[in-house]
C-alpha cells in the first residue's frame, strides 16, 4: 500500500478477541489426524448443561464447551466439523487453560492459514477468521459497514450479526484488490485503539505491563507444529512510533512444510530452538520513542517503494485510458486503409489438399468425368485396332505349312 506496511499483532488479538499473550506456549504431543470428533456429537451431547447438575457435570459440560470454542473458532481447520482430540489435555486442568498464550497461538494458525491461502490452489481460508474480519473494519474505515456503531467488550463481538451474503467471487476480489490499491494514507487507522470508548470497555487485565510489554516483543509464534514469526519491528507506526527502514526479514519457509502430518512426536524437543526462544520473550522487546504522529519515515518509504510491491491488481484496472496515446492506425477506416497483419511463418498443413486431390470432390468429379470418357474411347479403339493390325500381321508373316 501506498503507506507501508501493516499487519495484525498481539495488540490487535488481546483487543479484538481479549485473549491473554503472556504465558506457556501452546505445544505439545501432536496426535495423528484421525483422532478428531465430529462437532455434531458434541452439540447433541454437551448442548445444553441441565438445571441442578452438580459442580463435576458443570466441569464436564464446561470442557465440552471449550473444546468447540478451541476446535471451531480460534483453531477451525477448512472442514469445519470436527474437533481433535489434542485439546484433552488441556481441558483436563481446567485451572491451568489461564497460564497458556492462547493469543500467540491463534495469530500463529492466523499467520499459517494466511500464508496457504496465497497459494493459487488453495480456494478456503481457515483460522480465527473473526479476528481477521474485525481487524480490518477497525483499521479501514472505508471497508466498514454501516450500522455498527455501538460496540462492547471483546471488539470483534462489534460485528457479530455481520453477514456479507452472497456474490460472484471474481468481481468482488477484483474490485477489493482495487479499492486496496487505491487506498491512501488517511484510509488507514494507525492506533484505533487509543479514544476513549474502547478504553472505557476493555478488560482491565488485556492493560497489565506483563502483557503490553509483549506487544513490542519480536518472538516466535507456537501453535504444536506450526512456529511463526511476529516480527513487530517493521510496523512501528501501529504502537506510536516512526517506521525506519527494516532489518531483512527471517526466512523461515524451511518451518512451512511442518504441518500436522507426519506422525507423533514430542515437538518442545523437536522444535526446542523456537520454543527457547518463547521462554526468553522478555529480552526481544523493542525499544523506541513514541511521538504524536506515527507513521513511516522518508527513508521506510524510499525503501518500500524500490523493493515492496504496490498494486495487486493488473494494469488493466489500474490504467487510465485517457493517458494513452490513440495511435495513427486507430483513426484510419475501410478496410483497405487497414494495416497488414503480421502473419508467423509456419508449414502449411496440405493434408485436406492431397486427400482432395487423392478422392477428389464432386466438382472434380463433374469437371474431369469428360477426361475420363474420352481415354476409355480411345483405349478401345487402340484395341480394336490392334487386333485387325495384328491379324494381318500373322496372315503376311505366317510360315509354310
Amino acid at each position: 500500500m501506498l503507506f507501508g506496511e501493516c499487519t495484525i499483532t498481539f495488540q490487535d488479538v488481546a483487543y479484538q478477541l481479549g485473549l491473554p499473550v503472556d504465558g506457556r506456549y501452546v505445544s505439545g504431543c501432536l496426535q495423528i489426524q484421525k483422532f478428531v470428533v465430529n462437532c455434531t456429537w458434541f452439540r447433541e451431547t454437551f448442548g445444553e448443561c441441565p438445571e441442578g447438575a452438580d459442580e463435576e457435570t458443570v466441569r464436564r459440560f464446561a470442557r465440552a464447551y471449550i473444546m468447540m470454542l478451541l476446535g471451531t473458532q480460534l483453531f477451525a481447520d477448512k472442514s469445519g466439523n470436527r474437533i481433535h482430540i489434542r485439546w484433552l489435555p488441556f481441558v483436563a486442568r481446567l485451572e491451568e487453560m489461564g497460564g497458556y498464550s492462547w493469543g500467540s497461538a491463534a495469530l500463529a494458525w492466523l499467520y499459517r492459514c494466511m500464508c496457504r491461502v496465497a497459494n493459487r490452489h488453495v480456494v478456503k481460508l481457515a483460522g480465527p477468521l473473526q479476528l481477521l474480519q474485525s481487524w480490518i473494519f477497525w483499521r479501514f474505515p472505508g471497508f466498514r459497514p454501516a450500522g455498527y456503531d455501538a460496540f462492547s467488550w471483546p471488539l470483534a463481538s462489534r460485528w457479530s450479526g455481520y453477514n456479507l451474503g452472497i456474490s460472484k467471487k471474481g468481481p468482488r476480489v477484483q474490485m477489493a484488490r482495487l479499492r486496496i490499491d487505491l487506498l491512501q494514507a488517511r484510509d488507514f487507522i494507525w492506533m484505533p485503539y487509543s479514544t476513549p470508548d474502547v478504553l472505557q470497555v476493555v478488560h482491565p487485565e488485556v492493560l497489565e505491563p506483563r502483557h503490553m510489554m509483549l506487544w513490542w516483543c519480536v518472538t516466535s509464534l507456537i501453535y504444536f507444529a506450526v512456529v511463526e514469526w511476529h516480527q513487530v519491528d517493521r510496523v512501528l507506526p501501529q504502537f506510536s512510533g516512526v517506521q525506519p527502514p527494516p532489518h531483512p526479514a527471517l526466512n523461515i519457509d524451511f518451518l512451512m512444510s511442518m504441518d500436522e502430518r507426519g506422525g507423533d512426536r514430542w515437538l518442545p524437543s523437536h522444535l526446542q530452538h523456537w520454543h527457547l526462544h518463547w521462554e526468553t520473550r522478555a529480552d526481544h522487546v523493542l525499544r523506541f520513542d513514541v511521538v504524536d504522529d506515527p507513521g513511516p519515515s522518508h527513508e521506510f518509504l524510499a525503501w518500500w517503494h524500490q523493493h515492496g510491491k504496490r498494486f495487486l491488481s493488473r494494469e488493466l484496472y489500474l490504467g487510465d485510458p485517457r493517458g494513452i496515446p490513440i495511435p495513427v492506425e486507430g483513426t484510419q477506416r475501410g478496410a483497405g486503409r487497414v494495416p497488414d497483419m503480421d502473419r508467423v511463418d509456419d508449414v502449411p498443413d496440405r493434408r485436406r489438399v492431397e486427400r482432395r486431390a487423392r478422392v477428389g470432390t464432386r466438382r472434380s468429379q463433374r469437371d474431369w468425368r469428360w477426361l475420363d470418357q474420352a481415354m476409355e474411347e480411345g483405349d478401345e479403339a487402340g484395341r480394336d485396332g490392334g487386333r485387325r493390325r495384328g491379324g494381318r500381321g500373322r496372315r503376311r508373316g505366317a510360315a509354310p505349312r
